[in-house]
């Protein structure tokens, strides 16, 4: 079976820890993944506007599945945006608030959002993964699709908060580990895996024609659902119980060697 489609995860996966990848390596790949028919997409629980900023090139050629999958853009286009009830986000930012010491980004299909109140350090961290976030002082001043949270904690109050939540709201919205304290709260089957689904679905790809690759808690559903789904040996434990195969770390070009492995369909992609 030919692979027709790769899709990448980005913090940890495709980029390096100094977030930066071999763009010149890559670029020459992907002209040939293009000659040959193979779709390249991102898939990250990272802003839309922030992932297209490393792809100026191409951004206009790819698709993105973005946001953990709640936001997808196919050749510059919207494909699909999810968005929560005005009900259920109210209900989410309440049990936000009460809990103690949760730093939390609210994510829409315009904007992401953060309460002036907000520590300063947690606004200027998370302006590298949303490169448009408002600043505001109330949650009324929000005018948009909301269809996601990003939310920090200290590390040993994660679980705990993961676990209330999914108790509290889990009909309306799950929480997925991002790695270091980081949680994202998404609407139930809206992950990746999802978004890859849409997008198969308008391209005539199945499953087993896909290479997916990640490192985190929200790339599990991918990577079960590829074909070929590769862990990063910087991945966390479920990522790598979640993937049929691994590769090196996101630090030596991990992604970029089986890449060189699908070009050259050398094992295992010479069925």
């Amino acid at each position: 079976m030919s692979v027709k489609l790769i899709a990448v995860d980005m913090d940890g996966t495709f980029l390096d820890d100094s977030k930066k990848y071999n763009k010149e390596k890559f670029l020459a790949q992907y002209h040939q993944l293009k000659a040959q028919g193979i779709k390249f997409v991102v898939a990250s629980g990272n802003q839309y506007y922030q992932l297209k900023s490393f792809y100026p090139e191409i951004e206009a050629d790819i698709a993105f599945v973005a946001e953990n999958g709640a936001y997808i853009v196919n050749e510059g286009k919207d494909l699909s945006v999810a968005e929560l009830s005005r009900e259920s986000v109210a209900k989410i930012l309440a049990f936000i608030d009460a809990t103690p010491g949760l730093n939390t980004v609210i994510c829409g299909r315009d904007s992401a959002y953060i309460l002036a109140s907000q520590p300063e350090a947690f606004y200027q961290k998370m302006k590298n993964y949303y490169h448009r976030l408002k600043k505001i002082e109330s949650y009324q001043e929000i005018d948009d699709q909301i269809f996601k949270f990003a939310t920090n904690i200290d590390d040993a109050h994660l679980a705990k908060f993961m676990t209330s939540l999914d108790e509290a709201l889990g009909d309306i919205i799950t929480s997925v580990s991002s790695g270091h304290g980081s949680a994202d709260l998404i609407i139930p089957g809206r992950h990746k895996a999802n978004g890859l689904r849409m997008l198969q679905e308008i391209w005539g790809i199945e499953d087993s024609e896909v290479v997916a690759f990640g490192d985190g808690g929200n790339d599990v559903e991918m990577l079960k659902q590829a074909g070929f789904g590769f862990a990063m040996a910087n991945g966390m434990p479920a990522a790598k119980q979640a993937a049929s195969y691994s590769t090196v770390s996101n630090n030596e070009e991990g992604v970029l060697k089986i890449i060189d492995k699908v070009l050259a369909r050398e094992e295992p992609f010479n069925h």
